[in-house]
């Protein structure tokens, strides 16, 4: 059996290095700044106006995009799922609603994207599809002119 030795915590002591003692008496004021800088960072909400603006011009510029690709027809639910969450986060924008405008551009967006992606893996699946009747059709004319 292995044996646990057991180590009483109150002998043991740990102080820090005497050169950083010396430093926290220099800047006392240090400790303090960071711990409020972390704070604030912490506590910083998200959905400002700024964040929301930002995010709504991204999916706006989404939308745009993956309509002019092909998205309407090839992809509708996703592109009109997009167009409409779009158009929510727009009238929030409108009602300063910042959270909920930047939750709906972010969301607005990620339609999009996936309406780009349906259409590109559709126009891919069509451009494959092509090339092997063109395939095909080679394969006959080269049977026929060898028979």
């Amino acid at each position: 059996m292995t044996q646990i030795n057991k180590i009483d915590i109150d002998t043991i002591h740990i102080t820090p290095p005497p050169q950083r003692i010396a430093a926290n008496r220099r800047h006392p004021g240090l400790a303090l700044m960071a711990a409020a800088s972390l704070l604030l960072a912490a506590c910083s909400t998200p959905g400002t106006k700024h964040e929301s603006k930002d995010a709504v011009a991204a999916s706006s510029n989404a939308v745009a995009e993956a309509s002019s690709s092909g998205a309407p027809e090839l992809a509708p639910l996703e592109i009109g799922t997009a167009q409409d969450k779009l158009a929510r986060a727009n009238q929030a924008l409108a009602s300063r609603d910042y959270k909920k405008a930047k939750i709906l551009a972010d969301e607005a967006l990620a339609d999009a994207q996936a309406a780009q992606t349906k259409t590109n893996s559709i126009k891919a699946q069509q451009a494959a599809a092509a090339l092997q009747d063109d395939i095909r059709v080679l394969r006959e004319e080269l049977n026929r002119a060898t028979e």
